[in-house]
Parts: C-alpha cells; sequence; structure tokens
C-alpha cells in the first residue's frame, strides 16, 4: 500500500504547485498592469479608485471601508484562511508532521527570517523606516513556485517540496510577525467578542459538526469582531482554519467498501440506453457515491481545495492590483528603505537560508533533499528572496505616510526581482554545470 498512497500524495502536491505556477503567472500580470497604470495618464483615477467607500449595514452596525481596506483587509483575510488550512494541513499530515521532516525547512525559514529583518535595520535602524523590518521576511509562495517551474521545470520533487515546506513556515512566521507587531491598540471589549466567537467554533469542532457552513458563517462575525478589535483582521482567518476539523465521517476502509457496492448498484441498475437519466437506480447511485465522497473527505481539505483557485486567480491577483501601482522615479527620498528591503531579499534571504541549512545540517538535525546540493539550495534560497505580497502587505501596515509605503513597494519590486533573476542564474548554470559532467 505504500507506493499507491506516496503516489497519491504526490498528485495532490504536483496538482498545487500546477495551480501555483499558474496564480504565480496571473499574480505578476497584474502586477505589472498596476505598474503600468500607476505610471500612465490614468494614475490619478487608479489612486481615486481604491478610496471609493462601500458600506455595509445590518440594522443599526455599520462598516464602512474604502475598497482599498476592503480587499487588505477582507479579502485578504480568505487568503489567510487559506494560509492556515495549509499550515494545519502541513503540521498533520505533510512535510512539517515529523521532527526530521520538518527540521530543514523550519531551519531554513528561521534563517530566512531573521537574517533579512537584521539586514534591514542596518539600513534604517534609527529612521522613519524602522518600523519596516518585517517586510524584507517574506516569501511569496506564488512566485517562488512559479519561477522555480519556468526556470527549472526538471527539478526534484524534494526541492519543489521543500521550497513549499519552507514558504509555508515563512507564512506562520509572518502571521506571528504581523498580529504581535503589526496590530494597532487593543480594543479589549471587541476583543473580547472575538474570543467568545473563536470559543463556539471550537465548540463546533468538539460536538463534531462537520459541515462548513456553520464555521465559516461564525467566521464573518469572528472576523468582525478582530477587526473591530485594532489586531489585523486577515488574523481572524488563520484562528478560523485551525477549528476546522479534520476528521471525515467515514475512513477510507469505509468508504472503499460503499463505493464497491455503489458501482455495483450503478452497473446492475443499466437501462440499456447508457443514459443515467433515465435509471433511477444509477441516478440514487450517484447521489450516494457524492455523499460518500463528502464524507470520507475531512472538512479541512474540502474547503481548503474550494478556496485555492479563488485565492491564486481572484484574491492574490485584486491585492496585487490594488498594491502594486507605484510611481516609476529617480527619487533618492526615504532610499534607506528601498535599500534595506531590496538588500534584504536579494542577500539576506539566501544568507539566512544557508546558514541555517549548513547549521542544521552539521549537527545532524536535517539533511538535504534527495537530488539537492549546496549550490541549487542557494538558487532556491535567491527564489524564496521573492517577496512580493506578503512583502506588500506588510509594508502596508508597516507605514501610514505615503513616501515610506512607496519607497517601500520600489525596494519590494526590484528586491524580488532581482532575487528570481540571480535565482535563475544560479539553478540554471548548475544545471549546465551538471550535463557537462
Amino acid at each position: 500500500m505504500a507506493a499507491p498512497l506516496k503516489k497519491v500524495s504526490l498528485t495532490i502536491f504536483q496538482r498545487f504547485f500546477r495551480t501555483e505556477t499558474l496564480g504565480g503567472v496571473v499574480l505578476l500580470a497584474f502586477g505589472l498592469a498596476a505598474l503600468f497604470i500607476a505610471n500612465s495618464p490614468l494614475a490619478e483615477a487608479y489612486n481615486h479608485l481604491w478610496e471609493i467607500r462601500l458600506m455595509l449595514k445590518i440594522n443599526d452596525h455599520q462598516l464602512s471601508l474604502t475598497l482599498h481596506e476592503w480587499i487588505n483587509d477582507g479579502l485578504m483575510a480568505m487568503f489567510f484562511l487559506l494560509v492556515g488550512l495549509e499550515i494545519k494541513r502541513e503540521l498533520l499530515a505533510g512535510e512539517l508532521s515529523s521532527a526530521r521532516q520538518a527540521a530543514l525547512p523550519i531551519a531554513c525559514a528561521i534563517g530566512g527570517m531573521v537574517v533579512p529583518a537584521l539586514i534591514y535595520l542596518v539600513f534604517n535602524l534609527r529612521g522613519p523606516g524602522a518600523h519596516g523590518w518585517g517586510i524584507p521576511m517574506a516569501t511569496d509562495i506564488a512566485f517562488a513556485l512559479g519561477a522555480l517551474n519556468l526556470i527549472a521545470p526538471q527539478a526534484p520533487i524534494g526541492a519543489k517540496v521543500l521550497l513549499t515546506a519552507l514558504a509555508i513556515v515563512d507564512d506562520m512566521g509572518a502571521v506571528l510577525v504581523i498580529s504581535l507587531f503589526y496590530s494597532e491598540a487593543v480594543v479589549w471589549s471587541a476583543l473580547s467578542g472575538a474570543t467568545v466567537t473563536l470559543l463556539v467554533l471550537i465548540g463546533f469542532n468538539l460536538m463534531g459538526i462537520r459541515r462548513l457552513w456553520p464555521y465559516l458563517l461564525v467566521g464573518v462575525v469572528l472576523w468582525y469582531f478582530v477587526h473591530a478589535s485594532g489586531v489585523h483582521a486577515t488574523i481572524a482567518g488563520v484562528a478560523l482554519a485551525f477549528t476546522i476539523p479534520t476528521r471525515s465521517r467515514i475512513n477510507a476502509g469505509e468508504f472503499s467498501r460503499e463505493a464497491r457496492s455503489l458501482l455495483d448498484q450503478f452497473d446492475r441498475t443499466e437501462t440499456g440506453d447508457l443514459v443515467v437519466l433515465t435509471s433511477k437506480g444509477q441516478q440514487e447511485a450517484v447521489f450516494a457515491f457524492e455523499r460518500a465522497s463528502e464524507g470520507v473527505t475531512a472538512p479541512v481539505l474540502r474547503l481548503e481545495h474550494a478556496l485555492h483557485n479563488f485565492s491564486a486567480f481572484i484574491v492574490m491577483p485584486l491585492f496585487a492590483f490594488a498594491n502594486a501601482g507605484v510611481k516609476i522615479d529617480l527619487s533618492l527620498q526615504q532610499s534607506e528603505i528601498g535599500f534595506g528591503i531590496l538588500a534584504g531579499l536579494l542577500l539576506g534571504k539566501p544568507l539566512g537560508i544557508m546558514i541555517a541549512a549548513l547549521i542544521a545540517v552539521k549537527t545532524g538535525i536535517a539533511k538535504l533533499p534527495q537530488a539537492v546540493n549546496w549550490r541549487s539550495l542557494l538558487g532556491y534560497g535567491l527564489l524564496s528572496g521573492i517577496g512580493f505580497t506578503m512583502s506588500l502587505f506588510i509594508a502596508m501596515l508597516a507605514f501610514d505616510d505615503t513616501a515610506l509605503v512607496n519607497a517601500a513597494k520600489r525596494g519590494i519590486i526590484v528586491g524580488s526581482l532581482l532575487a528570481g533573476v540571480a535565482g535563475a542564474v544560479m539553478l540554471r548554470t548548475g544545471r549546465a554545470l551538471n550535463d557537462a559532467k
């Protein structure tokens, strides 16, 4: 049974990898579109678009946010819900489910967060940009995997899994950084409401409720309370993810027996014209099979599957389009912020990853994946310096001043681009050297 299970696991990962790759291409297109418009005669209309206010009113309660805030606080909460689901799955059954498997990506992620932050602070320790130290810590998983697929489509599966696990641990770090350092003054009454709501969600889980709609409905209430509390609203998405059940109604053996019985029923009730519409028995078998399939699929997987394409092709491109627009100029205003981010992404990320990996491997707590050597690991470390989405998100939280935000955006865009190019050169030349041997 080990081989078929491994094959299924790889198929799931490969489907995830393809989605992230295509999502990265769409993300790039929307980011470039935002850059083009922000530097065109349409720039003023582009900037005014995001300031349009939209109000949600229920009885005497109302929530009025700009379109920009609805995207960054509302839609991005769904992205963070997906991040939370991916983290939960990895912790329970993925590359982070055992200490041996998790050691290398965790070590690399920690090194890849700490060193870029320190390099950034070298440039900005006492200036107005000091609060932005979290910006170069993040890796954009869609861009990184998309770049890897374009640069090295034949990269070993171990390398792709390592880069994915590293980025997911990186996301965990980003969530902690946002919740601890980039939230506003806490409104305790609203935070109490969020706590009670979270306890209700945990109660749903303990009671064995496996339908998703109660969790999502109460999750909206949780988002409202978290938003009102001063803690950034996207944290509600991660909190909700960790309450979604992982247990299924029936196990694999029960599903297998039921599925075979239903397929037999389907064959027996064939009317001869091969049209399901004319066979009530086949219709009943098909509907029962759907119920059985839902019963064997854990709610956490159902929700992750439902959100994946929506996040990759709607949420993240919209976020990029709303936030990547920055005026390209040669101004050196607040240049220390841009240079700090650029150095953090281009130098700090690969340096931190390599140092941490070297320590983990030499001490024996981890080992490099099969077919991954130190040169190729440096290439993957450079690709992890593509910090686009999460770096932009943290920049918006770190700074209120437009000049500081724009300086950060320039550093993110240039740093991510150079990290991607450097990673491509490293992986391409490494492959050419291997082919020449």
